[in-house]
């Protein structure tokens, strides 16, 4: 085929698909092409997958179909989770022409010449998960004022209910010189707001290759990581996408109480309030550790958000189960929920217990979870009106707007003013808006906080 002049990208999932991603589209680049709009008929089609939920295995297809409306004749590749989870059933999608897996999607370049339309099916090179044992670096930029810096990728948890560890591999994850460099990089491009990303980042150390029976000993900890780059000129910010409870030690904890750049917010996935179903799920802490947790992070930080992963409808889970998880999230000190509605995901432990959750009472539940997270969420921005605190501004989806968040995750939204885009600049927290976000008024520089 005659090398495409143009490339266009889609990602679902987590921020760390969003990191590859753009790495992916710098590879691009540097090879001559043009990335451009998903909507303007791009000659190559690059589909970054994700596979939590039934519901992402159905979008990609919905993707697929759209990328081929825009350009009948586009070439389609689709890459992530998903890709290496189900590779045969993603080559028989109409319009797909390559399918790579966790180990080959980086080498993407490696097969465009190799593209064809002659066939009905498209080409896999998606090898076995196990082959997946170099840490690849990525980030992401061009795209927001913040950027997503992978430092950990694969894991080495046994949940029963997830798939990341055969679509993504075990435990790796890069070295703490070169996620600092990175951060220099990154810096060196104006954006102001790091988020560290992975698949389970307090897991932070472990080698960049994974060959079975020699696992290398830990030359850094995650506490090492976020100490070093708390030194790097020109990010104003770090924050940690997401860490597990049982690797959120005291000693995270109080450090990010007083360092000078990771702001006061955690993301911890919780999923039950139940030990029962924790020991089902096969989780490595009770819901006390996790109690803990949030009390040691309140005492430090009273300002501090946090928000939880909870799973609703897994198997075996009675409506006790679910209203003890319900009372115990009801009584923490969180700021907001993410809420999964629990599905059988094939070659999983879960998909194979006994006394399934109905649909309707999986979506009920869900529906009560999601509305204490609009509650605990108003509860938060509450407790802080009338406060000074730092927004990174940047446009917002709706034209004429910019948003932005405070250092402690509070969302903003004003008109825009293009001077104050990628800047951080101090504002008083007014009121609630009727869309949920806090009016505010724009404060001298000298009355900024954090």
């Amino acid at each position: 085929m005659a090398t495409p002049k143009t490339v266009s990208f889609y990602t679902l999932g987590c921020k760390l698909n969003y990191s590859e991603t753009s790495s992916i589209g710098r590879l691009f680049e540097d090879a001559g092409y043009q990335e451009i709009k998903f909507s303007e008929g791009a000659n190559i089609y690059v589909i970054n997958t994700c596979s939590v939920t039934d519901f992402a295995d159905r979008k990609c297809r919905k993707i697929v179909r759209q990328a081929l409306r825009y350009s009948p004749n586009a070439f389609v590749v689709v890459i992530g989770c998903y890709a290496q989870l189900k590779p045969k059933e993603i080559s028989e999608i109409s319009g797909v022409d390559l399918v790579l897996g966790a180990a080959e999607k980086f080498r993407i370049l490696e097969y465009i010449d190799d593209l064809s339309k002659a066939t009905d099916k498209g080409m896999v090179r998606a090898g076995e998960v196990q082959e997946a044992k170099n840490f690849v670096n990525a980030f992401s930029f061009g795209d927001r004022t913040r950027s997503f810096l992978k430092v950990q990728d694969g894991c080495d948890y046994k949940c029963t209910f997830c798939t990341i560890p055969l679509a993504r591999g075990k435990s790796r994850s890069d070295t703490v010189g070169n996620v600092v460099e990175n951060a220099r990089k990154i810096a060196e491009m104006g954006v102001k707001e790091i988020v560290l990303t992975g698949v389970n980042i307090g897991d932070f150390g472990n080698g960049t290759e994974v060959i079975e029976g020699t696992r290398p000993k830990k030359d850094a900890m995650f506490i090492d990581l976020i100490r070093a780059l708390d030194e790097v000129e020109g990010i104003s910010r770090f924050r940690i996408s997401s860490i597990e409870p049982n690797l959120c030690t005291d000693e995270v904890i109080e450090f990010v109480a007083q360092s000078k750049r990771f702001v006061p917010h955690f993301h911890m996935p919780l999923q039950s309030g139940n030990n029962k179903q924790l020991r089902a799920m096969r989780r490595r802490y009770k819901r006390e550790l996790y109690a803990q947790r949030v009390a040691k992070i309140k005492e430090l930080m009273p300002h501090c958000c946090i928000g939880v992963d909870a799973i609703v409808g897994f198997p075996n889970e009675t409506e006790e189960d679910f209203l003890e998880t319900y009372q115990f999230i009801n009584e923490l000190d969180i700021s907001y929920l993410h809420v999964f509605t629990y599905s059988e995901r094939p070659n999983t432990a879960a998909a194979e217990m006994p006394n399934p959750v109905s649909i309707e009472d999986r979506r009920k539940r869900n529906k009560m979870l999601t509305i204490l997270s609009e509650k605990k969420r108003r509860f938060f921005y509450e407790n802080h009106l009338n406060e000074v605190r730092p927004v990174l501004f940047e446009k917002a989806k709706e034209r004429g707007l910019m948003s932005g968040f405070t250092d402690n995750y509070i969302k903003v939204e004003v008109p825009i003013k293009e001077s104050f885009l990628n800047q951080i600049r101090p504002v008083k927290l007014l009121e609630i808006g009727d869309n949920g976000q806090v009016k505010i008024e724009l404060k001298e520089v000298t009355e900024m906080v954090g």
